[in-house]
């Protein structure tokens, strides 16, 4: 009689493991290889041109926002240990998926600009209060790359336009006033292969003036109802100033992509209110005037200087 107890125990115990081992999937590992640093060696980490070590410290707690001075293309993450996303033009934010071994080297991160990239290790943090929150890229921990699909970054058109911004007014002869608003095109100027093109707004009324839209577009001289006729919205690479509305003045800097256009064709700036039967004005710019655009003045950028990081 023990002898068959003992039997059936010996079953039991061997039916639950089956059972068991039908029920939960064997583990498999991460792919990803992970160097785990409990003290880390500064040679065992990877250093910049600068001889300083490029690490941004992480935690769960805390979401690590990455500033670059340029607009950002792309960004590699090496790990699935880290999770992000690109939040704005030049910002990345990431966050470790969970808790980490303190001083864990979890991977690397490759941030790529128009121009530059720049590269850090992902390091944990056991404490909130020592991981990076904001991480500025300064211009020493960036590489230059060839990139043939930008000609000229957008920090660099910022740098310009806040220049023109600080000069003198010279083109007199571009203006229009329409329902208490007078625009006018102070300057146009060509850098490389593109027009920069400077205007301002008056309002001589006591209404603020609320912006629904700035469009460009080529059109005819003489609207007709011919199948031949014409307008063609172009599109801007880069406009300065966001704001949306204004009580008294307002300046701006479009760029554009170098054009030429026939005679019988004009440059029509349209600025439109975000209003019910909104005022509407437009400026038209003959091909006459953008042939007489400047070439830029590098002493205009002399006199101007601004930090790098405010151009955005």
């Amino acid at each position: 009689m023990k002898k068959i107890m003992l039997l059936l125990a010996m079953l039991a115990t061997t039916a639950s493991y089956v059972s068991a081992e039908e029920q939960y999937t064997p583990f498999e590992p991460d792919t990803t290889p992970v160097h785990y640093i409990h003290n880390p060696v500064m040679d065992e980490i990877y250093y910049g041109d600068d001889s300083k070590p490029t690490i941004i410290y992480v935690n769960e707690n805390v979401t690590t926002h990455i500033i670059m001075p340029e607009n950002i293309k792309m960004v590699d993450i090496s790990t699935s240990k880290i999770v992000g996303n690109q939040c704005s033009d030049n910002i990345v934010r990431i966050k470790p998926a969970g808790r980490m071994m303190k001083n864990e080297l979890v991977g690397t991160i490759t941030v790529i600009g128009e121009r530059h990239l720049a590269q850090y290790n992902i390091v944990y943090s056991s404490g909130p209060d020592n991981a990076n929150t904001i991480y500025n890229i300064q211009p020493s921990e960036m590489r230059r790359y060839d990139n043939p699909d930008v000609r000229m970054p957008q920090n660099v058109m910022a740098r310009y336009s806040w220049a023109i911004v600080g000069s003198k007014r010279k083109y007199f002869g571009i203006h229009e006033h329409k329902d208490g608003i007078r625009a006018v095109v102070n300057n146009i100027y060509t850098i490389g292969d593109y027009f920069f093109l400077d205007f301002s707004l008056y309002n001589d009324t006591k209404i603020k003036y609320d912006i629904d839209e700035i469009r460009i577009k080529l059109t005819d001289k003489k609207e007709t109802k011919s199948t031949n006729s014409q307008t063609i919205e172009l599109q801007p690479v880069y406009t300065l100033n966001r704001c949306k509305s204004f009580k008294k003045g307002y300046r701006n800097v479009i760029v554009l992509d170098k054009l030429t256009f026939p005679d019988e064709k004009v440059l029509r700036l349209e600025i439109s209110e975000n209003q019910i039967s909104g005022r509407v004005i437009y400026i038209p710019i003959e091909y006459e005037d953008i042939l007489h655009a400047d070439s830029f003045d590098e002493s205009l950028m002399k006199q101007f200087e601004q930090p790098y990081y405010l151009h955005w």
